[in-house]
């Protein structure tokens, strides 16, 4: 049942990424281009996501614990550090040079798009050196 309700929920956030226009590259730069072309309508996809992320939290931590799990695990730190600040930083230029982020990839990928495929090759590539960095 856990991987069935996994694989329903990824389906319903691919196509709520791909109604959004995220899987466009395109429109995703022209939401990063304030001074050309413009377009502001990703705003409205990302703040309505996090509107209903608020509501899950709200409603979600309530419960004694998730249903597939014996407890929740949430993070601990709550002051961001070098590593996260500096993740950070690289998704957002790899965001604004590629145009997609993972979650509007990996949709991306079953429409065939070529792009798509370089950016997650490239993405699993640096998830791999970073791996091999920390360990070292």
């Amino acid at each position: 049942m856990r991987l069935v309700t996994a694989l329903f929920l990824g389906l319903i956030f691919g196509a709520g990424i791909t109604f959004g226009g995220m899987i466009n590259p395109a429109k995703v730069l022209n939401f990063f281009d304030i001074a050309g072309t413009w377009d502001p309508s990703l705003a409205l996809v990302m703040g309505a996501a996090l509107v209903v992320t608020g509501l899950g939290y709200h409603f979600v931590l309530r419960r004694p614990a998730p249903v597939f799990e014996a407890e929740f695990h949430l993070p601990q730190k709550r002051s961001p550090d070098p590593a996260l600040i500096g993740g950070a930083v690289l998704f957002g230029i790899g965001w604004g040079i590629a145009g997609f982020c993972p979650g509007g990839a990996i949709p991306a990928l079953g429409l065939g798009e070529g792009k798509a495929f370089l950016f997650i090759a490239s993405m699993l590539a640096g998830i791999w050196a970073t791996k091999l960095l920390r360990r070292g």
